[in-house]
Formats: C-alpha cells, structure tokens, sequence
C-alpha cells in the first residue's frame, strides 16, 4: 500500500482528537539545532502484527493541513520510511509497548507536530501529537539569587536620665515598673510578629524561585 493513498484519507478524518489508545509523550518538546530528539508512541492495546506509522504536521491542525509521512515500524522489516524522507536522520524502533521515534542532527525545519498512527479495518487511530519546536539558541534560565537572611534587629530601651534630687514614693515606682513591664510585653509580641513574617515571607520565596 502506498502511503499517500491513505494519508490523503487521513487528513480528511482530521486528528485534531487524539485517541487514548496511542499516549504519545512528551506533548511539547523545544531542542537545539543539531540536536538527537527520541518521541515516544505508547499503545496501549496488543500490536503483535500491527504497524505503528508516524506523520509530521508543519502547521496547526485544520481541514486543509498537509500531513509527511515519515516512517513505519513493522514487525518484521523494522523501519520503512517514507518517500523523500532523510532515511539517516528518522529511525523506529520498538521497546515493549512503546514505539520510539528517533531524529538526529533536527533542523529548525523539522518543527511541526509529530503523530503516531495506526491503520485499523476500517478506522485510523491517531495519537494526540508531540509538537516539535527547533531553535538555533535555546533561553537560557536565569538563577535565583541567593537573599540573605536579615538580621535581627534588637529594640533598646533608651537608658532613663539620671535625675538629681528627692527619691520617687513607692507609688510612682511602682507605676513605672508596671509602665516598663507592659512596654517590654508590647515589644516582645511585636518582634514575635515581624519575625513570624519575616520566616514566612522567606518560605515564599524559596517556593518562588524552585
């Protein structure tokens, strides 16, 4: 069977909806120029005897979209590609019920989505696609930078000036020693708070930056 003659079938059923019987993993992959790129094709029904074949769409799934026929998989011939297809760059091979589709030195032409597929009597199974994108420089990540913790900051009370003359009745002192105590409770609760914030903030930001 010459694979144009379906493939033209294929592109009128469409395969804007993938089937879960092929999980076709990663769903997005971005690589570098020259690069190796392995999609991989899952089936999960029996395909003793069946082929695996695997198309290359260029641009976003439509009515009219043109779909390459780029390889096979078959039990017993291994890798059959496709006509006008780089056959040193696109091999397929199988490793238990997964079909691996590997592509060497990729070129940003080689962006497109990637579908395996399979051709049954009288359906063609689709899987939802691998979206290949090829780019001379890949982003480079910005690391996070380290933040030191900030120090604590110790309140001081202002030392009380020396005051000449008569000693203070018991009564004042004792008002004051009460001032001092209820001014040193205020101060504990609210460096207890800053620094609960402080922690939590922290914790944040080394989510954040994961």
């Amino acid at each position: 069977m010459r694979p144009r003659l379906w493939l033209l079938l294929a592109v009128q059923l469409t395969v804007l909806h993938g089937s879960s019987v092929l999980q076709q993993t990663p769903a997005y992959i971005k690589v570098q120029t020259n690069k190796m790129v392995m999609l991989s094709c899952e089936a999960k029904i029996s395909l003793s005897n069946m082929r695996i074949y695997w198309l290359r769409q260029r641009q976003a799934p439509s009515s009219d979209s043109h779909h390459e026929f780029l390889a096979l998989w078959d039990s017993a011939k291994g890798t059959i590609h496709g006509e006008e297809v780089e056959q040193e760059k696109i091999a397929v091979f199988r490793d238990a019920s997964r079909f691996i589709l590997n592509l060497t030195s990729v070129k940003p032409e080689d962006s497109g989505i990637y579908f395996c597929m399979i051709v049954g009597s009288p359906e063609l199974t689709f899987g939802k696609g691998t979206q290949l994108s090829v780019v001379d420089f890949l982003p480079t990540t910005a690391q996070p930078t380290k933040k030191s913790t900030p120090k604590k900051r110790v309140c001081r009370l202002p030392r009380p000036e020396t005051q000449k003359g008569p000693l203070c009745s018991p009564i004042t002192l004792g008002l004051l020693v009460a001032g001092v105590l209820v001014l040193l409770v205020s101060l504990g609760v609210a460096i207890h708070l800053c620094c609960r914030r402080r922690r939590a903030r922290l914790r944040f930001m080394k989510q954040l930056y994961k």
